[in-house]
């Protein structure tokens, strides 16, 4: 089993580990990711979905750590009663370090997320600065629980 607790330069680490891994025996654990760059979450979401593993979602997943959904089919995907989903717009740092909102990459983002989530999203206004949060009842809807 691999756990994936990041901050984001555990992901070389993970990285390689899920290249060994035996799919039939193996998954991945979030137990807390905040998030970080797009692009290795991305390369790790791709790696696990050919892998075959299967996502435990147990603890906080947010901003980038969500693109999951889009990467791995959701019969591979769970929740723990403990699982958090985060939601926001796209966004960069501009040369002077100022974060400025993505509004093309947002739409991109929202529209490779399942159709369930998706409509989650924009039921609450889309993807905006503001964290959306999916949880509970709500998230246990649409992924099933562990078992």
């Amino acid at each position: 089993m691999l756990i994936l607790r990041l901050p984001v330069p555990l992901l070389a680490a993970a990285l390689s580990l899920a290249a060994v891994a035996p799919p039939a025996q193996a998954e991945i654990r979030i137990l807390s990711s905040p998030g970080g760059p797009v692009g290795p979450f991305v390369e790790l979401f791709e790696q696990v979905r050919r892998s075959g593993e299967r996502v435990v979602i147990d603890g906080p997943c947010l901003s980038a750590c969500t693109l999951v959904l889009s990467f791995v089919p959701r019969h591979r995907i769970c929740v723990t009663p403990r699982a958090v989903l985060g939601f926001h717009a796209a966004r960069s740092l501009d040369p002077w370090g100022r974060l400025r909102e993505e509004p093309e990459a947002s739409r991109i983002v929202l529209s490779a997320y399942p159709p369930p989530v998706r409509r989650w999203i924009q039921k609450r206004g889309g993807l905006t600065s503001r964290t959306l949060l999916l949880r509970g009842r709500e998230l246990a809807a649409m992924y099933p629980r562990c078992r």
